[in-house]
C-alpha cells in the first residue's frame, strides 16, 4: 500500500476523532440549551444540510484545484466551528457553529479521492477498507476522549473536537502531497462548481443508481443514530456515559470487522453477497430492537447489528468508485458524499417527527421504520444489481 494511503488514513483517523468525540454529547447538549427532541434532531441536521450543500463543490474543486488545497480549507472550516460550538452561551449559536462546520466540512470526499487517485482497482477495496477502519479507530478513541471531556462539561468536547481539528490540519499541511491530476479536470463552466450535477448525477451509468441506493442506505441508518440516543437516555433510562461506551463498543467491532472481516470475506464471497446479507441482518435488527425496552436486551441486538453494519460503506464506496472514470473520482465522490449528507439531514428529522415526549412507545417507531425501509432498500439492490455489478 502506498505512503499516501497511509497519511491519508491518519488525516481520515484525525479527522474522525474530532468528529466522534461528538457522538455521544451533541444530543444532551442541545436540550442542555432547552431543545426538545424534535428541535435537537434539527441540531443533528443543520450540519449534514450544509454538508449536502457543500460537498459536491468540495468535490469538484479539488478536481479542478488539487485536493490538498481543499482538504486545508475543510479542516480549518472544523477548527473554527467546534471553537464556536464549545464556547457557545445560545441556542442559535450553536445552530450557526453546526452549520459552519458542515458547509466546511465535507473532506471526506476529498480523501476517498486521493484514495482513487493512487490505487489501482485490484487493491482500491483494500483502500477504501483501511480508510473505512482509520474512521472505525476514530470511533473508538472519539468517545474515550469524550468520556475525559465530559468531566469538565459537555461543551468542552468541542474545544476538543477543535483542537483535534487543528492536528488534522497540521499533518495535511506538512505530510500530504498533491495526488490529484488537475489537467484532467473539467475546465469549461468557470462557475459551475457542482450543484448541477446534484441530479443530473443520478443519470451517470452505473454509478446513479449506486448514488440512490446509497442514498436510500444513508436515510435509513440516520434514522437510528439519531433515533438510537433518545431511545437509550430516556425510554432504557441511561446517562451519557453509558451512552458513549456504546458508540465504543460500535468502534471496537467496526475496526475489527474492516480491518479483519471484510478482507477475509472477500476472498470468499462477491461482495454484492455480503452487501444483501449485510442489509438484510440490518433490517431485521432495526425490527428487533424496540420490541422489548431491556438494557442487556437493547445493547446484544445493536451489537449484532453493529458487527454487520460496519462493511456496509466501505463495499458501497468499492463499487461506486469502481464504476466511475477515472477523471470522475473527486466529482463522484463528492456527489456519493452529498447524498450521505442530505439522508443525514433527513434521517434524523423523520425520527423527530415520530418521537413524542409524552409517549415513551413512539421513542421505538422510528427504529421500526428504519427497518421497514432498509429491507425495501435491499429489494432495490436486488433488482437493480445488474446494473452496478463489477465485471
Amino acid at each position: 500500500m502506498k505512503r499516501e494511503v497511509w497519511i491519508v488514513s491518519a488525516i481520515a483517523l484525525v479527522n474522525a476523532l474530532s468528529f466522534t468525540i461528538l457522538l455521544p454529547t451533541l444530543y444532551p447538549y442541545g436540550r442542555q440549551f432547552g431543545l426538545n427532541d424534535f428541535e435537537t434532531s434539527l441540531l443533528f441536521s443543520i450540519f449534514s444540510i450544509a454538508q449536502f450543500i457543500a460537498t459536491p463543490v468540495i468535490g469538484q474543486l479539488s478536481d479542478r484545484w488539487g485536493r490538498r488545497p481543499l482538504l486545508l480549507i475543510s479542516l480549518a472550516g472544523t477548527v473554527l466551528a467546534n471553537l464556536i460550538a464549545g464556547m457557545a452561551t445560545a441556542a442559535w449559536v450553536l445552530f450557526l457553529a453546526r452549520f459552519l462546520d458542515g458547509i466546511t466540512g465535507g473532506n471526506n470526499s476529498v480523501v476517498q479521492a486521493v484514495i482513487a487517485d493512487i490505487t489501482d482497482a485490484e487493491n482500491r477495496a483494500r483502500g477504501f477498507s483501511l480508510f473505512g477502519a482509520a474512521f472505525g479507530i476514530g470511533f473508538i478513541l472519539g468517545p474515550i476522549l469524550s468520556l475525559g471531556a465530559q468531566e469538565i462539561s459537555l461543551g468542552a468536547s468541542f474545544l476538543m473536537s477543535s483542537w483535534i481539528a487543528g492536528v488534522a490540519l497540521g499533518v495535511t499541511f506538512f505530510f500530504l502531497p498533491e495526488t490529484g491530476d488537475k489537467q484532467t479536470a473539467q475546465p469549461h463552466h468557470r462557475f459551475n462548481l457542482g450543484l448541477s450535477k446534484l441530479l443530473t448525477g443520478l443519470m451517470i451509468p452505473k454509478v446513479g443508481i449506486l448514488l440512490l441506493i446509497n442514498l436510500l442506505i444513508g436515510t435509513t441508518f440516520t434514522i437510528f443514530t439519531y433515533a438510537f440516543q433518545p431511545y437509550f437516555i430516556n425510554v432504557l433510562k441511561q446517562d451519557t456515559q453509558s451512552l458513549t461506551l456504546m458508540f465504543i463498543i460500535y468502534g471496537v467491532l467496526g475496526v475489527l470487522m474492516q480491518t479483519v472481516g471484510l478482507p477475509l470475506l472477500t476472498k470468499r464471497l462477491n461482495i454484492l453477497l455480503i452487501l444483501f446479507l449485510a442489509l438484510l441482518i440490518r433490517s431485521v435488527a432495526f425490527f428487533a430492537m424496540p420490541v422489548w425496552p431491556n438494557v442487556a436486551y437493547f445493547v446484544s441486538i445493536t451489537i449484532f447489528f453493529s458487527v454487520f453494519n460496519s462493511l456496509v460503506q466501505p463495499i458501497m464506496n468499492t463499487l461506486i468508485s469502481l464504476n466511475a472514470n477515472a477523471n470522475q473520482q473527486g466529482m463522484v465522490m463528492g456527489l456519493n458524499a452529498s447524498y450521505l449528507s442530505i439522508s443525514n439531514g433527513i434521517g434524523p428529522i423523520i425520527a423527530g417527527l415520530l418521537i413524542r415526549d409524552s409517549n415513551l412507545a413512539s421513542y421505538g417507531y422510528p427504529l421500526y421504520l428504519a427497518g421497514g425501509c432498509t429491507f425495501l432498500v435491499l429489494l432495490v439492490a436486488l433488482q437493480t444489481r445488474k446494473k452496478y455489478a463489477p465485471t
